[in-house]
């Protein structure tokens, strides 16, 4: 059945000229069929520059909104219309503009894991890979609200000395991972280095290495001459990080660290909404037309 679903996906995608994404946390048989496999940035600038007339995104719905703001004339589909992000329900377009009303003259920066409505409410987006750079452009005279996530938030003060206005979001599959469960695999694993990902809350991301994106976790265990890591990300991407670094040990930093809303694209429903063109994503104009300032401005920042 998974050779014939594959055929069919593979003839599907060609028949209506489709491209495939897929975030790192996709199941590893749906990374495999994949045209392209990233994180939210690169992700991002694929859905802005191809020339395909269908994009197809295996992740969450946040992903496949981005992609829609971006690439308005063409068709998107996400195969799991129920694929959400916990954080991104966090904030709201309504909440977002009374917090404005409070900071006048504000700079709202949003992290992309966040809805197209919040998305157009805010003045530039970033996400995980250029989240301090973004920060850093910003004049050292504006007042900055951060939304929605607060550990993400936390990480980037340390690393620009800017204080923001947080908003009170979080990621609730990478906070749960505490400073006991990393101090537990260090005891296991003393040789190991130490990578997480910034949604990890401050009493983690202190005593980590490296403090990276998920495309930066994986370029970090790539060039580092050591051999052995504890990865504090999602479980999916170990598989993406094994493949690239056959020659590497890994270890999660806690064994259920698992997203559900990325584990629920399955080969099925990606042949399925190739089938049916299911379920296609449409963003209202107005708010199309503001969100895609602030993700245009984010692209502008390696």
């Amino acid at each position: 059945m998974t050779v014939e679903l594959r055929d069919f996906i593979a003839r599907r995608k060609k028949e209506l000229n489709a491209l495939i994404l897929a975030h790192f946390y996709q199941l590893p048989e749906i990374q495999d069929i994949a045209d392209f496999v990233g994180d939210s940035l690169q992700l991002a600038r694929q859905a802005a520059e191809t020339e395909a007339d269908v994009i197809v995104f295996c992740g969450v719905s946040f992903m496949a909104e981005s992609a829609k703001i971006l690439s308005p004339d063409k068709t998107v589909l996400l195969p799991e219309i129920k694929a959400g992000c916990p954080m991104a329900d966090m904030v709201s377009a309504e909440a977002l503009r009374n917090l404005k009303e409070k900071h006048p003259g504000a700079v709202v920066v949003c992290y992309v894991n966040s809805t197209a409505a919040v998305k157009a409410e805010s003045d530039i987006c970033c996400t995980s890979a250029n989240a301090v750079n973004v920060v850093k452009s910003i004049p050292e005279d504006k007042t900055i609200i951060f939304v929605p996530d607060r550990n993400l938030g936390a990480y980037i003060e340390r690393q620009t000395g800017r204080k923001m206005i947080l908003w009170d979001g979080y990621c609730p599959v990478h906070d749960e991972l505490s400073r006991e469960e990393v101090r537990e695999q260090m005891r296991l694993h003393p040789d190991a280095k130490i990578v997480v990902h910034p949604e990890c809350v401050p009493d983690v991301t202190e005593m980590a290495d490296a403090v990276r994106s998920t495309a930066g976790i994986l370029d970090y265990v790539k060039t580092s001459p050591e051999k052995e890591f504890i990865i504090g990300t999602e479980k999916g991407f170990i598989y993406t990080v094994q493949k690239n670094c056959p020659d590497k040990v890994l270890h999660l930093a806690r064994q259920d660290f698992r997203c559900e809303d990325m584990k629920l694209t399955t080969l099925e429903k990606l042949a399925a909404s190739l089938e049916q063109m299911q379920y296609q994503i449409e963003v209202p104009e107005d708010i199309r037309q503001k969100a895609y300032l602030t993700l245009e401005r984010m692209l502008k920042i390696n």
